[in-house]
């Protein structure tokens, strides 16, 4: 197709393969690689704990921990992320408590919540491997995660955990954003409302990530 012949229904077509199809074009190379578990914290995993919780995370961390497993098999360095009590709180984004996501409403001590940080006990991680507390959505604001994936000569991500649409989805963004390559698990990321699942996987399958099953990324690190 010619320059300046592009129609409406042509600009449409291109869209809609890409948010449904599309397959970024990189090897991967599993010496290449790290796992990023995000935020599989027991305010997310815990049943009936708080009120972020996510049930489909609970669901999948058998998903997940087959995947770590084989990771840690393969030599593929495992880290964890969490929300924690860091620096009195003061480094946040400081609108964060005008978001409707804070539940505000609820009356109920959200002080007793993202405190320690507790990875849910049947994902914890070993004593050698890194566990980055975060003060936002993305992995990799105010962390040292950038400056750790390049010292250990890393440069695809491998992201699992909870939400999709915000903490996984935020730093798979993050990831492109400083040259990563980024491999996002369409069955082994969660929300807190499925309806939100695809259309984020979508968005990053367009422009940010290659979009893989936990089955299909442990294939390809084989």
């Amino acid at each position: 197709m010619k320059v300046g012949h592009f129609s409406k229904q042509d600009v449409l077509n291109l869209a809609k393969k890409a948010y449904n199809e599309g397959d970024a074009q990189f090897e991967i190379v599993s010496n290449n690689c790290v796992l990023l578990v995000i935020d599989m914290q027991d305010e997310f995993v815990k049943p009936n704990w708080s009120p972020d919780w996510v049930p489909e995370a609970t669901k999948q961390v058998p998903r997940i921990k087959i995947l770590i497993e084989h990771c840690r098999s393969k030599n593929i360095p495992v880290i964890y992320t969490v929300y924690s009590k860091t620096h009195n709180y003061l480094d946040r984004p400081k609108t964060g408590k005008f978001m409707p996501g804070r539940y505000s409403e609820l009356d109920i001590d959200f002080s007793l919540f993202y405190v320690d940080g507790q990875i849910w006990h049947e994902l914890a991680p070993r004593k050698n491997e890194i566990v980055i507390k975060k003060s936002s959505y993305g992995a990799f604001y105010d962390t040292p995660l950038e400056t750790i994936l390049k010292n250990m000569e890393k440069d695809t991500v491998i992201i699992c955990g909870t939400l999709t649409n915000y903490c996984c989805g935020a730093t798979a963004r993050q990831a492109y954003e400083r040259s990563f390559k980024v491999i996002f698990g369409s069955d082994i990321t969660s929300t807190d409302n499925p309806e939100m699942q695809e259309p984020e996987l979508k968005v990053l399958r367009k422009g940010y990530a290659k979009i893989l099953t936990a089955e299909e990324i442990i294939n390809a690190l084989r």
